[in-house]
């Protein structure tokens, strides 16, 4: 039976669905970050225009735009707002977190649902259902199946997947489209999303096509049809960055990964050897340091080295 499980790292939480062993839905929660669903004050720094498109600003100085207006609220006022799309990292970093008035009073999001594991502990769980290969497919963007691979591109409008292969093209259109399927779910990703399978002149198997996606996305979702030249667009609801996106953000998802896998090692000092972005950042995170040099009951030391590539960092006795 599918289980969600939770496990609290440094610097981020980890929640993945586990069905049969196997990853089938995974999420990164950053911290510190504020998430979809949190209720916070805010001061309303604009009105917007025509009743829509209000910036209201968090107390810690966070903008966050309210598509719905802020009808009642005049400039200056302090509101309520309910978080719904949280910061995404990338290419935009100009485009404001999403929110909406709220009636109630202050609240943090709800907390993550799924069994807490313990962590760091003695074995790996999320190794064995699977972890590494999905941090792989986030930071290289390529997934490949049997026949075939997906190549995974977030863009500012949407993101895109890209079928290919060498099996005959209506094949690769079916499993293209259930592999991309289970691709959207494991790597979380939400908003637009365009699906470019091969070009296939059969409408029966196109409709298969779009049967297959429809079998493995859960709702809510809205898709279209599969086009005579093989593309299919998703929308999903989109409240944080998907794990792709993260990625994206080289150094800090590097530097995660890299805290987890110190803190499955054996316990005493250690010393991180890095690629000089991730020296610069990890020294810039001393909270993380301390905590893993509290998991792991020994001092940190870190080492730049420049010919090392950004994922090629590793741990060893200091």
């Amino acid at each position: 039976m599918p289980e969600w499980l939770v496990e609290r790292g440094v610097g981020e939480t980890r929640r993945v669905l586990v069905d049969d062993g196997r990853i089938i839905e995974a999420r990164i929660e950053l911290e510190g970050a504020v998430r979809a669903g949190a209720i916070i004050e805010a001061r309303l720094g604009s009105t917007g225009r025509s009743g829509r498109n209000a910036i209201a600003i968090g107390l810690d100085g966070t903008e966050y735009l309210l598509p719905r207006g802020a009808a009642g609220f005049s400039e200056g006022a302090l509101v309520t707002i309910e978080v719904t799309r949280e910061t995404i990292p990338g290419n935009e970093p100009w485009k404001r977190p999403l929110a909406k008035l709220a009636g109630d009073p202050p609240r943090p999001a709800p907390a993550p649902v799924g069994r807490e594991l313990p962590f760091p502990s003695a074995h790996d769980v999320l190794a064995d259902a699977g972890w590494g290969d999905l941090v792989e497919e986030a930071r290289s963007g390529i997934i490949r199946f049997a026949g075939g691979e997906l190549r995974i591109s977030p863009t500012p409008a949407m993101t895109l997947i890209d079928v290919d292969g060498y099996l005959p093209p209506e094949d690769l259109a079916l499993a293209g489209a259930a592999e991309a399927a289970r691709a959207i779910r494991r790597l979380d990703i939400g908003g637009s999303i365009g699906i470019d399978l091969p070009t296939c002149g059969s409408r029966v198997v196109r409709q298969a096509a779009a049967a297959r996606v429809d079998g493995i996305l859960a709702q809510p979702f809205e898709r279209t049809s599969v086009n005579g030249f093989g593309f299919i667009q998703i929308v999903r609801p989109r409240s944080h960055a998907s794990i792709v996106e993260l990625a994206q953000d080289r150094a800090a998802f590097e530097a995660r990964a890299l805290l987890r896998a110190a803190a499955f090692e054996p316990p005493g000092a250690k010393r991180i050897v890095a690629h000089p972005a991730l020296q610069k950042l990890l020294e810039a995170h001393p909270d993380w340091m301390n905590a893993l040099a509290r998991q792991l009951g020994g001092t940190i030391e870190l080492r730049s080295e420049p010919s090392l590539p950004i994922s090629g960092g590793y741990v060893e006795a200091a």
